[in-house]
């Protein structure tokens, strides 16, 4: 009896032995056809022709969208530039009744505010609402022209994403084909083409919409911190025309 279990487990170890090794085999197998179809030491430049076409229509939208953000970056922090004192030397002038200087004070600086306050010096006379009216007209103009090409970058923010997602689902038919047409067979190799196409294009396109939203939010709050300056300012004309004789 002793004899018997003893030559037992003797097989069964010799069994697990060589399930072990056959299941290593199949494992290193596997590996190596992965390793030939995804190389170690491919590029960014071969990863990216590896999405497909999709992704030189991200490419595209990233472009112009960095470029619009440093555009409307540089535009926002011009127009927010502004003298401190600006006020206080429009009140000056208009108290002593030199509106052609302030006025032509007003020309020495080329943002929203100045402007808005240059059209309300050039309805003085006229009643207040009017007064009011042309300031506001102003204001619209230079926010509206502040908002150039936000829109884009909006949409970018949300069509970006939706590219790579249509990337993803482009991919996942070309692997499905692969297959159809191998038979049924999986092979690392065959498959590989369309899930780079379906996994790089997702990639690519939260690259491109994750910074255009931050940006395009980052932008819109420092338009909208301008434009309250801006009605402050107004406020502050205004007070300054009800009351021109004081100082």
């Amino acid at each position: 009896m002793i004899k018997f279990l003893q030559a037992a487990t003797e097989e069964a170890v010799k069994t697990g032995a060589e399930v072990a090794a056959a299941v290593n085999e199949a494992a290193t197998a596997v590996v190596e056809e992965v390793a030939v179809a995804v190389p170690n030491d491919m590029t960014l430049w071969e990863l990216f022709n590896k999405g497909g076409w999709l992704m030189w229509v991200l490419l595209v939208l990233g472009a112009i969208s960095i470029f619009i953000f440093v555009e409307r970056f540089v535009a926002i922090m011009r127009a927010s530039r502004l003298d401190i004192n600006f006020m206080h030397r429009i009140r000056d002038f208009v108290v002593d009744g030199n509106v052609k200087g302030a006025v032509d004070f007003c020309h020495t600086y080329r943002t929203p505010i100045a402007r808005m306050i240059e059209k309300g010096l050039g309805r003085l006379g006229r009643p207040m609402s009017d007064v009011q009216s042309a300031i506001e007209n102003v204001a619209n103009l230079e926010v509206s022209k502040l908002e150039n090409g936000l829109p884009f970058l909006a949409t970018v923010a949300g069509g970006a994403p939706m590219i790579g997602f249509l990337g993803t689902v482009l991919g996942m038919v070309q692997t499905f084909m692969d297959m159809s047409n191998a038979g049924g067979t999986v092979d690392m190799a065959l498959l590989s083409g369309g899930m780079y196409v379906a996994m790089v294009t997702t990639v690519g396109g939260l690259i491109v919409g994750i910074p255009a939203y931050f940006g395009y939010n980052y932008l819109v709050a420092r338009i909208e911190k301008l434009v309250f300056r801006m009605e402050a300012n107004s406020i502050a004309f205004m007070d300054i025309l009800n009351q021109p004789v004081q100082k």
